[in-house]
């Protein structure tokens, strides 16, 4: 039996097409990839129902990680489907049990109002019903296989899934972030540095772990699927060198470590504009929209890894 190809839901979190998940049908049963957040669960029910599916058809609840724009949403859908199985990354897992510590960081951060305009409520899940998937564990699934390959560098509770019936691979962020709406002078693909574990080396060794995967394609969180894997690889590697460097001219400098994000966050900007006008697009208006963000997160991505050196230096 073919096995369904995997049905791409726009969350539509923070604009359209910024933040997917991913539907996997198989035998009448059903298997979600990512949650987004609580806001985004009317468009995942939604798209189970389009399908022809209950949520009691529902079988597993995957995330690739815990950042909240990946698995915000988890307890809620889980509440929803009485007969899934949320499966996580071991360091991921009791985050998701208890998310308290996330959820309280993230309020500090971003303050009530603001924490429950993007997040909305974030619920627990019972324990017995989470199961950790380890480095390169299979499941097996009607016809098909899910492998489950730790990839670190973005975030250290990070894995992605293979899933032999598509020949696809979910990256979550481990492959980068692929906007549909800066793709029309080619494919434009960069990496998300976000804080607090970015590390460059390893992240190439998760580049090299997807290409090797044997998936033909990629189905990016940030978004949408990718074929290109060579190239794009290729590009995540230019631009994590990039980044990389300027993690270690920051962490060398001479300024303060509250003003190393000052001088990473423009250079982030600039490499990303020159590769848009290489392409032939302008960063306008409704392109900054899409990466003022993350040009904002990489850079205190880039800027917490140059503080962590100088400590790490220090220390030694």
């Amino acid at each position: 039996m073919t096995s369904v190809q995997p049905i791409t839901i726009d969350c539509q979190y923070l604009l359209p097409r910024f933040a997917a998940a991913y539907l996997l049908i198989e035998d009448g049963e059903a298997t979600f990839v990512e949650t987004n957040t609580t806001h985004a669960l009317p468009h995942l029910l939604g798209a189970l129902k389009q399908a022809g599916l209950s949520t009691a058809a529902v079988k597993h609840v995957i995330i690739t990680h815990v950042h909240l724009d990946h698995a915000g949403g988890a307890g809620v859908l889980m509440e929803q489907c009485p007969n899934a199985t949320l499966l996580a990354h071991p360091r991921a897992a009791p985050h998701v049990v208890d998310p308290s510590k996330l959820v309280a960081s993230a309020r500090k951060v971003y303050g009530d109002a603001r924490f429950d305009a993007l997040y909305g409520r974030i619920a627990p899940v019972p324990q017995g019903r989470v199961r950790i998937m380890e480095d390169d564990q299979v499941l097996q699934w009607g016809s098909r296989t899910l492998r489950f390959l730790h990839t670190r560098g973005h975030a250290n509770h990070h894995f992605c899934v293979v899933d032999t019936g598509t020949q696809a691979i979910f990256t979550g962020d481990a492959f980068g972030l692929c906007y549909p709406v800066l793709q029309g002078g080619g494919l434009f693909v960069f990496p998300s540095t976000s804080p607090t574990d970015f590390d460059a080396t390893l992240a190439r060794q998760s580049l090299e772990r997807i290409v090797r995967s044997g998936a033909t394609r990629a189905f990016l969180t940030h978004y949408g699927e990718v074929t290109q894997l060579a190239e794009a690889a290729s590009q995540m590697k230019d631009h994590l060198d990039f980044s990389e460097a300027l993690m270690v001219e920051a962490a060398a400098s001479a300024l303060p470590d509250d003003a190393l994000e000052g001088l990473v966050t423009p250079r982030l900007k600039a490499r990303l504009e020159d590769g848009l006008r290489a392409r032939g697009l302008a960063l306008d208006a409704a392109n900054w929209d899409v990466l003022a963000l993350d040009v904002d997160l990489n850079g205190q991505g880039v800027a917490h890894a140059a503080r962590k050196r100088r400590k790490e230096a220090a220390a030694h």
